[in-house]
């Protein structure tokens, strides 16, 4: 039984007997005080039926037939009030003195509620007086006397019926009620957490998606809601398998190219000592972009256990490094984008130039890609400045703008790419290498005239070293 109440169904059906059961009490006490007041309206009925009889034979009636008159009407005394006089119609020896007076003429609604409680609770009885107006025009006034006592009687047996007849209808009502709920709220209920409950054992399997089949609003919205939920988190789970699958491949090819470009380097570093002056000028720039895919090699390994080599802090010259970045983007005035630097002279920053390059690199390449794509010319501008507590590093430029799923998944790898076919891994990897040196960063801004992040690096010590 305790289980059974514990459900929502045993819950309801409580609830249920309990309300109805309190209206019917809220209905049963205005119901008692009406009882009440037609049973005295009754008696001075009888009492001016029985005056009547007696005012019509002229007074000629026997002391037994009186009696009779007044067990009849079950009063003690008889007071018509007629043509302006008073008169004693029918009469009897009162048992005991007249407790309380009630003027039906003058009594409202709360005041009969209140007159019925007060009877109820009196449970020694009395005598009574009551007045009322007689019916049929029959006199001004009429006034008896009688016992309370099976009135009080009276009372409690239309009420015992009343509460007998109110269990019987909240019974009713509540049985009624708990097959509706059951049908309409806790049978799809239940087929929601069954549908949960099977799609949770293989949540891979499409053919355990519930599919929406209730007719109540809220509850079809549920089942949409999960419908639409447990697609998406098929459509996730298998993507995450591809992309593991992905991550795989991508460690194998990054541990073979490494080597490769290994041996690439080795090569390089020979180019140096060569008699050509235009030889021995690009070696060393040969030799850095080979050492920065080897270190990308190194880094995709490591991305794909989840972590990112700590960064090596050291002070370097902010100025130097984007023209680096700029050159290696193929950024010239005889391009079609420019790239424009506005670093003040001589200014250093702390940080590590590999990870910081790729920062760059990565804004600096998504910027050219996405004024390119537009098929105009356009300009990429760097510029720098310092506060008291950071440095900061603006990368804008003069392209499209963003479009609005890349804003919404900006940082998110392979669901963030700034361009068509774009796995926005880039500024993933950009927002975890700058948050490893604990700055942010940001969108400036994104629109029809450009866009523009910012790198905000703190002077401070961190990582366990000095300032």
């Amino acid at each position: 039984m305790r289980r059974f109440l514990n459900t929502l169904s045993g819950r309801f059906l409580m609830l249920t007997v309990a309300f109805v059961m309190l209206a019917e009490v809220l209905i049963l006490v205005p119901s008692v005080a009406g009882f009440r007041e037609d049973y005295l309206l009754l008696r001075l009925e009888k009492a001016q039926i029985a005056s009547l009889a007696l005012l019509a034979s002229d007074d000629m009636i026997t002391p037994e037939l009186e009696a009779e008159l007044l067990a009849n009407a079950g009063v003690y005394n008889v007071v018509l009030r007629r043509d302006e006089v008073r008169q004693l119609v029918l009469s009897s020896p009162i048992p005991v003195p007249v407790e309380d007076t009630y003027d039906l003429r003058l009594a409202g609604p709360f005041r009969l509620i209140r007159d019925a409680f007060m009877d109820l609770l009196d449970i020694d009885g009395g005598v009574i007086r009551v007045i009322g107006e007689p019916v049929k025009s029959g006199g001004s006034l009429i006034e008896v006397t009688l016992e309370s006592g099976p009135m009080r009687l009276a009372m409690l047996e239309y009420g015992a019926r009343v509460l007998v007849l109110s269990a019987l209808i909240s019974v009713v009502t509540a049985v009624l009620l708990f097959l509706a709920v059951r049908r309409l709220l806790v049978l799809p209920i239940r087929r929601v957490v069954a549908h949960m409950t099977a799609y949770a054992e293989a949540p891979e399997d499409a053919r355990r998606v519930i599919a929406p089949t209730a007719k109540v609003r809220e509850l079809r919205e549920a089942e949409e809601a999960l419908q639409m939920m447990q697609t998406q988190l098929i459509g996730a789970l298998r993507q995450k398998e591809r992309l593991a699958q992905l991550g795989a491949a991508v460690a194998k090819i990054s541990h073979d190219l490494r080597n490769i470009l290994t041996t690439a380097q080795l090569f390089a570093d020979r180019l140096g000592a060569s008699a050509d002056p235009a030889v021995a000028r690009a070696a060393p720039k040969l030799v850095g972009s080979i050492r920065r895919a080897v270190s990308l090699c190194e880094s995709t390994l490591t991305f794909g256990r989840a972590e990112e080599p700590p960064p090596q802090l050291a002070r370097l010259p902010l100025r130097r490094l984007m023209e680096e970045v700029a050159e290696a983007e193929s950024l010239g005035a005889d391009n079609l984008v420019t790239c424009l630097i506005d670093v003040p002279p001589g200014m250093v920053i702390k940080a590590d130039g590999e990870q910081l390059y790729r920062v760059l690199g990565n804004l600096v390449r998504n910027a050219r890609q996405a004024i390119e794509a537009t098929g105009q010319s356009g300009t990429i501008e760097l510029s720098a400045g310092e506060g008291e507590e950071e440095w900061w590093i603006k990368v804008g430029d003069t392209g499209p703008g963003l479009p609005p799923k890349a804003r919404e998944h900006l940082f998110t790898a392979f669901q963030g790419g700034t361009r068509k076919g774009g796995s926005g891994l880039g500024l993933a990897i950009s927002a975890e290498l700058v948050r490893g040196h604990g700055g942010r960063l940001n969108l400036l801004r994104t629109g029809e005239d450009g866009t523009e992040f910012i790198i905000r690096l703190p002077k401070g010590a961190g990582l366990g070293e000095a300032a």
